[in-house]
């Protein structure tokens, strides 16, 4: 594999704008126009989502998402456990900031939290930097992250924001395809109402080995 940054399905790489293109004032007009994207969440997304979000794949273009599965274990006198899912179109806040926003804005020092996000691509540098603020405010916090994509994992920038989640605590890992089974089956809207098996892709335990080499040149 020699590439695996996130490409924007939208953009114009190296290709000629024509005569008529819009200006970038009009451009602007019409952004401004348009309603201002929101965090989308619940219990379970379309299976089609997952097949095409989630896939471990080399060449990444049009996944502009990120899909962030969650599983929240609450440790203390009343024990309880809640899961579900978060989905941002990377133009406003994303996923994982949205979660620390949303799902679990305090942590009662009281109490222990483990956390596990199954996440389409690894957290760009911003939502690293704030993930580590997170895990070094609340020490009774645990997080793991297991993503299936290393998001731009060759730029320096985003080298030193996966050193800074592990040096914060974060314990971050590459998807197995037994970690996909488990998005399947707990997170997929199945179609009918009827559970099916899940199908891994041909080149799942083949991406997951590279990206896990990637990881770990990176993190040692």
């Amino acid at each position: 594999m020699a590439e695996n940054q996130e490409e924007p399905s939208d953009t114009q790489n190296g290709e000629e704008q024509p005569e008529n293109a819009e200006k970038p004032e009009e451009k602007k007009k019409e952004l401004e126009k348009l309603p201002p994207f929101e965090i989308v969440r619940g219990e379970r997304f379309p299976a089609f989502f997952f097949k095409f979000q989630f896939r471990n794949v080399e060449y990444s273009s049009g996944r502009n998402k990120t899909f962030l599965c969650y599983v929240v274990e609450i440790q203390g006198k009343e024990p309880g456990s809640f899961r579900g899912y978060l989905e941002d179109e990377h133009a406003a806040a994303h996923a994982e900031d949205a979660f620390f926003n949303n799902i679990l804005p305090t942590c009662d020092p009281n109490l222990r939290y483990n956390v596990t996000w199954y996440v389409s691509s690894s957290p760009c540098a911003p939502c690293a930097d704030r993930i580590a603020q997170v895990l070094q405010k609340n020490k009774n916090l645990r997080l793991s992250i297991l993503v299936s994509r290393l998001f731009m994992w060759e730029e320096p920038e985003m080298q030193a924001a996966l050193k800074k989640l592990k040096a914060s605590g974060c314990k971050l890992k590459i998807m197995k395809p037994q970690d996909f089974e488990y998005i399947w089956q707990n997170f997929a809207e199945q179609e009918e109402g009827e559970a099916k098996a899940f199908e891994p892709w041909e080149d799942i335990q083949e991406n997951f080995l590279y990206y896990e080499e990637k990881l770990s040149e990176v993190l040692h």
